[in-house]
């Protein structure tokens, strides 16, 4: 008999008792100098909304569906500038050739597991020809980014539905964002300890940069220039393939060809957490903007690029410290300690 499926909207998973895990600036890590924004989340790019659907199913099932949901009455009517930018293409981000072309984004994004990424197409698509207005439309094109969680999850099962991707996008709602081992980032794996989902934003010169994460990639975890890996050695690898997925928002009136450059530097910001940018890592991110007035261009983009760089580095570091231990029949991944990292941040030279 099939076991029932916990199904969580929202990213509120009921097996979860404990006391939320802090984030990154509860333990005095706050990178970079610009300030975060109120929520300190990508949700502080006014209109930006996000939604989870979490799927465990007894000792089998690890997985789900985060969605990025642009302010827009109609997306596909109302399209967002956006930009798409590679660090290494070892990994499936569907719609990416067309937004390169067009330089716009005209659904929600979405993020889930390597091989769910059609079924999560496939509920963009329903999604967005069921909005009102759309009654003629014949071509969508559906953004949808992923990294392989087959670690913890039976990713070969293909247990997201088009359903699931269509109740992420339904859950999609402004203010705080849950974190950790939720939505797509139930099953990942970062540095060996569990990785997730993590977001964090920056304010600067007017202007709002904010970003999320799907992590589960390798390398040496670096934590505001502390090595944690080789304080923990027994958690994990430390090491290995993986992929990274980041969604930039900024309310900075940027086009297409200026939001690529964003959004290369949210990959570049990977760099400060110790990836390694492997072979088998596919490090995506995707980047829009909520304005639609003239661009920015030159030397006042050069703030809006130093805020990617913080706020992709501190979403990371929320993704691990907020991540919570995650077992299944395919394996285990611990949650990275606490006091390990405290530690380790204790033991860096003073300024």
């Amino acid at each position: 008999m099939r076991r029932p499926t916990l199904l969580v909207l929202f990213g509120f998973l009921l097996l979860a008792q404990s006391p939320p895990r802090p984030r990154a600036r509860e333990l005095g890590l706050a990178p970079g100098v610009f300030p975060p924004g109120a929520l300190n989340a990508i949700t502080d790019v006014a209109g930006v909304r996000v939604g989870h659907v979490t799927l465990v199913e007894g000792d089998n099932v690890r997985t789900g569906v985060t969605a990025i949901v642009p302010p827009a009455g109609n997306l596909f009517q109302e399209k967002v500038p956006g930009a798409v930018f590679v660090g290494n293409a070892f990994g499936k981000l569907a719609g990416s050739t067309q937004v390169e072309e067009l330089g716009t984004i005209e659904t929600p994004i979405l993020l889930t597991n390597t091989l769910s990424v059609g079924a999560a197409m496939e509920g963009a698509v329903a999604w967005t020809l069921a909005q009102p207005g759309n009654e003629s439309v014949r071509s969508v094109n559906a953004v949808v980014g992923e990294t392989n969680d087959g670690g913890l999850n039976d990713i070969r099962g293909m247990h997201v539905t088009r359903q699931h991707a269509m109740e992420a996008i339904r859950a999609a709602h402004s203010g705080p964002v849950e974190e950790g081992s939720v939505g797509a980032g139930t099953g990942t794996v970062c540095f060996g300890w569990k990785g997730g989902i993590g977001t964090s934003s920056r304010v600067g010169r007017g202007y709002t940069v904010g970003v999320l994460v799907q992590t589960n990639f390798g390398g040496y975890l670096t934590m505001g220039g502390a090595r944690v890996e080789r304080e923990a050695a027994a958690g994990g690898a430390g090491r290995g393939d993986g992929s990274c997925m980041i969604v930039v928002a900024t309310d900075a009136p940027l086009a297409a060809h200026e939001l690529k450059r964003l959004a290369a530097r949210a990959v570049f910001g990977l760099a400060r957490t110790g990836s390694s940018y492997s072979n088998g890592s596919g490090d995506y991110a995707i980047a829009f903007s909520t304005a639609h007035v003239p661009a920015m261009t030159g030397d006042a983009l050069s703030p809006l690029f130093e805020m990617a760089l913080e706020a992709t580095e501190e979403a990371v570091y929320n993704s691990l410290l907020r991540a919570t231990t995650v077992s299944s029949k395919w394996g285990r991944a611990e949650a990275i300690p606490v006091d390990v990292v405290k530690r380790a941040l204790n033991s860096r030279p003073r300024q």
